[in-house]
């Protein structure tokens, strides 16, 4: 697969600036909102958002069981802040009818770097691809991970990337910065797949 294609999903979040990076990161990029739209996909980017409305909207949509399945099957997937919640298969203090997608063996906490108030900027040194200015708002972190997943990146202790097989995630958003690297990491991994 030379140039792969990239969903976005696009239920609520930073979307826009997603499909920008990864078409800096030579993927051809496109917003995913329903199943339809998923099958023509090689893989999809969970934006940050909020994770209790983007599960909600995602089964309002018709689409959550549908990437579920996608995810299952060995779909790469990238989820930023949210999207981290997204693929977790536990959050601690979860929302009431908050639901996630699974994929990544990783316990995680919502909101664990404080609120929006106290968002931040701090670099982040990501195995794999380097020092990078992290943006953190609202950010969760990981509490623990399984066996199988590999921490790519800590802030303060505290474990704010991972990837377990295709499924890479991050507590931060790189795709405000202009600085296109991480996407570029999920791009070559979709590469590999195909």
């Amino acid at each position: 697969m030379t140039t792969p294609v990239i969903g976005v999903l696009a239920l609520q979040g930073d979307v826009r600036e997603h499909l920008i990076a990864l078409a800096a990161a030579d993927a051809v990029a496109r917003p995913v909102r329903r199943a339809e739209e998923l099958a023509e996909v090689d893989a999809l980017v969970i934006p940050g958002g909020e994770s209790t409305t983007m599960s909600k909207l995602a089964t309002l949509f018709g689409v959550l069981e549908p990437l579920r399945e996608r995810i299952a099957a060995g779909m790469p997937v990238y989820g930023t802040c949210a999207g981290l919640i997204m693929l977790a298969d536990k959050i601690i203090d979860p929302r009431s009818g908050q639901e996630t997608l699974g994929g990544i063996d990783m316990i995680v906490r919502r909101n664990a770097f404080g609120r929006q108030n106290e968002s931040f900027e701090a670099t982040v040194e990501v195995s794999g691809v380097g020092p990078v200015e992290g943006v953190f708002i609202r950010a969760p972190w990981v509490e623990s991970i399984g066996a199988q997943v590999e921490v790519l990146a800590e802030h303060d202790g505290h474990i704010v990337a991972v990837r377990q097989g295709n499924a890479l995630a991050t507590s931060f958003h790189p795709e405000l910065t202009g600085d296109h690297r991480v996407h570029g990491l999920f791009v070559d991994m979709v590469r590999t797949v195909g």
